[in-house]
């Protein structure tokens, strides 16, 4: 499914003018995916806290979440046809959206919190799709995606590497070299990391190195909460 979408979503991108190389594609499909991934982790959160009687509070405020202004839809599921599109979702994505994340920067409590990552993100990125009825194809196709399971994850993130490959044929500064998933693995047990390690790949590419160590250290034993806190916050 993966596979598929992904070259559906590079014809679209090769028809745009703003977009003329392979690096244009995989930075324009990012920004989409990781808003798209970022409001299933929020979906992820707001059920877990709902099983435990808890309030999660989102992110992302409600006029700027995937389901309002990229998905909405309609009762039977299908996203609805007056959604934003054309000139309408240029506007609101250049003008609206963007500098809303953008601000996250300033707000967020540390660097090390989400918020700030998602500020980082949308400060060194710009919309490039000129056409804003382009751009609602390609909203429409990864909406049909879902990063909720680790077999999905593992899918987007092996297909995600072989586009950032292509990237080196694409006349600028590409990736060009790429370690296999399982050569990763291999060394990363070789190595093995310990909680409270600091992991640095200062030649990160596609963060294989990072999420196998991640992989690695979660599943090698049950955490305690400050072994958690420590994985997700001071490790990386």
């Amino acid at each position: 499914m993966f596979e598929q979408t992904f070259k559906n979503i590079d014809d679209i991108l090769h028809k745009d003018a703003g977009c003329g190389s392979e690096l244009d594609y995989v930075e324009q499909t990012s920004w989409i995916l990781f808003l798209k991934y970022l409001d299933d982790l929020e979906k992820d959160k707001a059920t877990t806290a709902e099983l435990t009687f808890k309030t999660y509070t989102p992110i992302i405020s409600q006029e700027y979440q995937w389901n309002v202004w990229a998905a909405p839809k309609l009762a039977d599921g299908k996203i609805d046809h007056n959604a934003l599109t054309g000139d309408d979702l240029l506007d609101f994505v250049n003008n609206q959206l963007f500098p809303y994340l953008k601000k996250f920067k300033l707000s967020a409590e540390s660097a090390d919190t989400i918020e700030y990552k998602i500020g980082e993100i949308f400060s060194e990125l710009k919309n490039r799709i000129q056409s804003g009825y382009n751009l609602r194809e390609v909203i429409n196709r990864i909406d049909e995606l879902r990063f909720r399971t680790h077999a999905e994850k593992h899918e987007m993130s092996h297909l995600y590497e072989d586009k950032i490959k292509n990237m080196g044929n694409a006349g600028r500064n590409g990736g060009e070299y790429y370690t296999p998933r399982p050569l990763i693995t291999t060394i990363v047990k070789v190595v093995a990391p310990q909680i409270g390690d600091k992991i640095y790949d200062g030649a990160v590419g596609s963060a294989g190195f990072l999420c196998e160590a991640f992989d690695y250290l979660k599943s090698g034993k049950e955490l305690s909460t400050k072994e958690w806190e420590t994985l997700q916050k001071r490790t990386f």
